[in-house]
């Protein structure tokens, strides 16, 4: 053989062995979505404002406020007051009442006279606001101003039936819904046309997707108007258009899409044993180790009877027994690169529970062998 083809053999030899492992690397990987911009990020100003406000359901069919909740007949006292109507607060029993809160999302761009939707949730001991109607009730910001008003009957999604000890409830009685039951009263939206740039906020902080949503968007408008702040922001420059070209050219630069790579994240909730694993969770070498030990204290009293004529008393004695069992431990064995699968199926073959394999993960990430955020909420 030539010696000047001998290079090429090898070439051809080490990318025929190159090839196969690189595959298999690449079959295990979760391949990247490709989401657009308007799914996975906001603009910065445009978010929703939260209101809340208190007020009065009447019309309940003595299922409101007891006498003992001082702040509903307060108000009503208050509400009578301001019609002209002087009640001494002491003397007012009524159960046709309930104080509430009354909570509202108010959207961005909202302008004064737009409907939207309220929710009022019982404060004191009211049974349920089935029937009721919400008087008008001022709904405020954090700011202290007020800007929307509600008032209107509520959707209850549930009843209560029976008295005293016969008692029949169906889902949530002490809580309503009024559909478009509030109104704005106040224009809050950002204005556009004043602003020389705005600015995307991503969801999850990210440099490769910042710098491929800005480069997303330069490749649609055909100029270099976007750039990557940090990992969370790409601001884009307004400059050149005309006011009312705005909203047409952010939802053009909206649908944008760009290559999102999930995080490789474990999420536990201790309370409840769920466990959430990312697809690109990655173990490490290691070896585990499971096993349980129960100890069982249980006392039980005997009555301790003296002998006749001993002059003795009867006296109780405790009998305290101690039992200890303890199992076998079982163990699983992961290689490197192994899968969550791999893990899940190991624990199970086990029978680990759901609690211990928050503990057995919770133990792998202490122990570095988990290539993941572990997260505990």
């Amino acid at each position: 053989m030539s010696r000047k083809f001998l290079p090429v053999l090898l070439s051809i030899l080490l990318l025929a062995a190159v090839l196969p492992v690189a595959a298999q690397a690449d079959a295990g990987k979760t391949p990247p979505r490709r989401v657009r911009l308007k799914d996975v990020a906001t603009i910065q100003g445009v978010r929703d404002n939260l209101l809340i406000g208190y007020g009065l359901v009447v019309g309940l069919n003595r299922t409101g406020d007891t006498q003992q909740t001082f702040f509903a007949t307060q108000t009503l006292a208050n509400a009578l007051q301001r019609m002209g109507l002087q009640i001494p607060v002491a003397s007012v029993q009524v159960r046709n009442v309930a104080g509430v809160f009354v909570t509202a999302v108010l959207p961005p761009f909202a302008r004064p006279g737009m409907k939207i939707d309220v929710t009022a949730s019982s404060v004191g001991d009211a049974k349920s606001l089935q029937g009721g109607v919400l008087l008008l009730t001022p709904l405020h910001s954090s700011d202290g101003q007020v800007y929307a008003t509600a008032e209107g009957p509520l959707a209850i999604a549930g009843y209560t039936a029976g008295s005293h000890g016969n008692l029949t409830q169906v889902n949530h009685p002490t809580v309503g819904r009024i559909p478009n039951g509030g109104i704005v009263e106040r224009d809050d939206a950002i204005d556009l046309s004043h602003m020389d740039h705005i600015s995307f906020l991503l969801d999850n902080p990210d440099f490769d997707a910042a710098a491929g949503a800005a480069s997303a968007i330069n490749e649609i408008v055909h100029r270099d108007v976007a750039h990557a702040v940090d990992a969370t922001r790409i601001n884009v420059s307004l400059a050149g258009l005309a006011p009312d070209a705005i909203p047409g050219f952010v939802g053009e630069i909206s649908d944008a899409t760009l290559v999102v790579s999930p995080p490789a994240k474990v999420v536990i909730n201790e309370r409840t044993g769920t466990i959430v694993l990312g697809a690109d969770v990655s173990l490490g070498p290691c070896s585990i180790i499971q096993g349980s030990l129960e100890v069982q204290i249980s006392t039980k009293y005997e009555v301790s009877q003296p002998e006749p004529f001993s002059k003795g008393q009867t006296t109780v004695v405790p009998q305290t027994n101690v039992e200890a069992q303890e199992e076998p431990a079982k163990a699983v064995q992961l290689n490197q690169g192994a899968t969550v699968d791999d893990l899940v199926r190991g624990l199970q073959s086990i029978g680990a529970t759901a609690k211990d394999i928050v503990a057995v993960l919770q133990a792998i990430k202490a122990a570095g062998a988990l290539q993941a955020d572990l997260e505990v909420i």
